[in-house]
């Protein structure tokens, strides 16, 4: 898989996404580079948009340890936009996670625009 980020400092955003078959490994990368960008900051929103993978290749305790070592704020908005409904299970799985962590801003969508209204008016209302 090819994961891209891309930080929006004005909007205090990280724009994730992918292509081909996501597996762990995928993931753990990007968030190794995510955390050593200068640009970023963890207080900063996310959307991940899940929409052109071809495939899953991660097991439900893949999530539960991804989940596990996260680099956002517990007060940044989360939005994961998924096109089908593996996709959406596992990205419930992950947010299920981080609630039991004391973590509530993530949301899963099927629209980006949607999830990016959604986290753009939580940064409205803050």
């Amino acid at each position: 898989m090819s994961a891209f980020y891309k930080i929006d400092k004005e909007r205090r955003l990280v724009l994730s996404s992918g292509t081909g078959v996501l597996t762990k490994e995928d993931i753990l990368g990007h968030m190794d580079r995510l955390s050593k960008d200068p640009d970023f900051d963890p207080e900063f929103s996310q959307v991940s948009d899940f929409t052109q993978l071809t495939g899953l290749d991660i097991e439900p305790e893949d999530v539960r340890q991804i989940a596990h070592r996260n680099l956002f704020s517990p007060r940044s908005r989360r939005a994961f936009v998924v096109k089908d409904d593996l996709q959406y299970g596992f990205a419930r799985m992950f947010q299920i996670h981080r609630e039991l962590n004391g973590e509530e801003g993530i949301r899963v969508f099927r629209i980006f625009d949607e999830a990016l209204d959604w986290i753009l008016v939580g940064k409205a209302d803050s």
